[in-house]
């Protein structure tokens, strides 16, 4: 008999949860949000819990007990007498409900899922590191947060700590805070996690707030330079400018110059009609499968996001990010749901066969998925066509959902 479902996602908080189903082997169906999920959880928190005879579980830290429990209800995850058991709830809480929403305080508004507040991520860095500070202090005196062995105090805070790492905790700062540097790396290879984390890899420096464009106001034609002026312009033009530094090639440059340049699709996309003129067009001028490849590109973490608005924001963001590799691509990223439920999807024209030396440019391109499309296959050139058209439903897990918004990248 199954123990029941458990809905997860992509979210972290999930992943604790999915983690502890695997390791007890425990007969728990992971499954994403459907009919019996909204009907019992009207909160839309994740992730969440029906079991047999309808018990439900909302919190993280509920489900991951009752999972420990069901597993091995002597499990040394939960410590050895009551003192260990109540450091591990302190330790798991903390970082439930101190770290997690802390690092989300400052991230979120660099990466363009949250509008840029500049005092909203200094008082959030401020108190992230006094946060940081109480587990440095724990970690650089013991290997684990509670007692000599792992318990699930490591796993649930190692866990919260990614987003951090992800997007906050550079090279410097792990030099910094070594006690949780050496922590993190020993618990993300344990047997728990080493499936789910075991080849996480480290950002060099923490994300940058890129601020949007800014339109270029055309300047009025200036008035013809007096005789005098212009004898001086030449004789100055005459004298030898010292070189400039030469500026460093982008990867995709050794491929050289393809047949066909992005120039003219990009013109007949933007000044013909869609459907009509410029899908045709791309398919018989543009896309040569030598020179180019298709990719789908998907948010990982689609249930952080909530109003639309800023979900378009966010992808704003990272195309302004992308900008280094304006000529070697060309990719238009929708917007489906609605808020506070919602995600992110797109396809991508790439110069070459690989994705990552067009998308490396921006800081946050690994918050990303990159699923590469075929377009023989009539299954994935209609997902290219719909998100160059967006006038058909993107269709989720067999469900279909409306185009809200989104933003051509050209």
């Amino acid at each position: 008999m199954s123990l029941g479902t458990l809905y997860a996602t992509q979210q972290i908080r999930s992943l604790p949860a999915k983690a502890l189903v695997k390791h007890f082997n425990l007969d728990v169906k992971i499954s994403d949000k459907d009919a019996a999920y909204e009907k019992n959880f009207p909160l839309n928190k994740i992730p969440a819990f029906i079991g047999p005879k309808g018990f439900t579980l909302t919190e993280v830290i509920a489900i991951c007990l009752y999972f420990i429990n069901l597993g091995d209800p002597k499990s040394k995850l939960l410590g050895k007498n009551a003192a260990e058991y109540a450091q591990i709830l302190k330790w798991t809480s903390l970082a439930n409900t101190e770290l997690l929403p802390t690092e989300a305080k400052v991230f979120k508004p660099l990466n363009g899922t949250l509008p840029y507040n500049k005092k909203q991520i200094d008082e959030g860095s401020a108190y992230l590191e006094k946060v940081n500070g109480v587990f440095e202090q724990r970690l650089s005196n013991y290997t684990y947060l509670v007692g000599e062995r792992i318990t699930f105090a490591d796993i649930l805070a190692a866990t919260l700590y990614v987003r951090g790492f992800d997007f906050l905790f550079g090279e410097q700062w792990r030099k910094q805070h070594p006690g949780i540097t050496r922590w993190y790396k020993t618990i993300i290879k344990s047997p728990i996690l080493v499936e789910f984390l075991g080849d996480y890899k480290f950002i060099e420096k923490p994300i940058e707030y890129v601020p949007p464009k800014k339109e270029k106001k055309e300047k009025a034609p200036a008035a013809a330079p007096a005789k005098k002026e212009a004898s001086a312009a030449k004789a100055a033009d005459e004298e030898p400018a010292p070189a400039a530094a030469p500026k460093p090639k982008h990867p995709l440059e050794a491929l050289g110059k393809p047949k066909a340049p992005l120039d003219e699709w990009k013109r007949t996309y933007s000044n013909e009609e869609t459907r009509e003129v410029a899908i045709p067009w791309f398919w018989k001028n543009q896309y040569d499968p030598e020179e180019w490849s298709l990719w789908k590109v998907d948010y990982k973490y689609n249930d952080e996001l909530t109003l639309t608005f800023m979900s378009n924001n966010l992808i704003g963001g990272f195309f302004n990010r992308l900008s280094a590799s304006t000529k070697y691509m060309f990719g238009c990223m929708v917007v489906y749901g609605e808020n506070n439920n919602n995600g992110i999807t797109g396809a991508f024209l790439v110069r070459g066969q690989d994705y990552a030396p067009a998308f490396d440019v921006a800081p946050d391109w690994e918050s990303y998925e990159f699923t590469k499309l075929d377009a023989s296959k009539d299954e994935d050139k209609k997902f290219f066509d719909n998100m160059l058209a967006w006038d058909e439903p993107v269709v989720v897990n067999g469900e279909k959902r409306e185009i809200s918004d989104g933003k051509v990248f050209k």
